[in-house]
């Protein structure tokens, strides 16, 4: 029997051609049709998409469809023996795809165009300014998948250093590099894992300092884990978020479980130093 799972998901355009429409992410069923199971960690067991069906509940929240293809690269990247080329390859897919959807919730504008055959077809075009801000380390990771996607794009850079004992944010460790125009601008916040929310919640903490308005952040992320949502989208509930999964639960060493372990030092190939 297919698990699905359904998610609202309000549009943040503000072009009337969108709004009122929605948008619907159905999850799981490609997976199920393919005979996966229930997985399991440290002795438990979940079943497929558990985890997404307890978050549907959380506001502009958006989980991409965990196709065959997606979860394929999820078994990759999760998977401890992959080799850091393997894994460099698709989380790079991932984040890819991650960005594309992103792009879905900045605002386009009417335009029409004559097409080779000469017949008008009435399109949109891009119109937001926008800039990605990573959080790093791990987020510098996902920059080259939106400077592939937003040509010339602007970047900028917060560093919030974290207690490992406690895994919040120490605020004695804090970097900030931004476009001098970041207030005007639409922002990609990048970051591929949300575990407590507490990095994430400092980083937006700076951007609404220099003037970004909250609803003008869209959080892109790979990985996120329940705990992490809520604490995020209590805090700033107007802030799009879009991640291609959901884990359960945090480990006592506040890492996400199942999870991939630590995904900069995976990526750039610092594991175990």
């Amino acid at each position: 029997k297919a698990t699905v799972s359904v998610l609202n998901c309000v549009d943040p355009s503000r072009d009337s051609m969108f709004r009122g429409l929605g948008r619907r992410l159905v999850l799981g069923a490609g997976a199920a049709a393919a005979g996966f199971g229930a997985a399991s960690w440290g002795g438990a067991v979940y079943a497929d998409n558990s985890a997404v069906a307890k978050v549907q509940d959380i506001p502009n929240l958006h989980v991409l469809p965990l196709s065959q293809q997606m979860r394929a690269m999820h078994t990759i990247i999760r998977d401890k023996n992959t080799s850091r080329q393997d894994f460099v390859f698709f989380a790079d897919r991932l984040m890819r795809l991650l960005v594309e959807e992103a792009l879905s919730f900045v605002p386009f504008q009417r335009h029409e165009c004559i097409t080779p055959t000469g017949v008008k077809y009435d399109g949109l075009k891009f119109t937001a300014k926008i800039c990605a801000v990573s959080i790093m380390r791990a987020g510098e990771s996902m920059e080259q998948a939106i400077r592939q996607t937003c040509r010339d794009i602007r970047i900028g850079k917060i560093l919030i250093q974290r207690d490992e004992s406690t895994g919040k944010p120490d605020p004695r460790h804090n970097y900030c590099k931004l476009p001098l125009d970041i207030a005007d601008r639409w922002v990609f916040l990048l970051d591929p894992m949300l575990a407590t929310g507490g990095s994430a919640m400092a980083a937006v903490a700076l951007l609404k300092k220099h003037g970004v308005r909250e609803d003008r952040i869209i959080f892109v992320n790979v990985l996120a884990v329940e705990e992490g949502l809520r604490n995020f989208q209590k805090a700033y509930p107007k802030i799009q978020i879009v991640t291609t999964d959901v884990d359960p639960i945090l480990n006592e060493q506040h890492y996400i479980v199942p999870g991939l372990g630590d995904f900069g030092d995976r990526y750039f190939g610092t594991a175990g130093q």
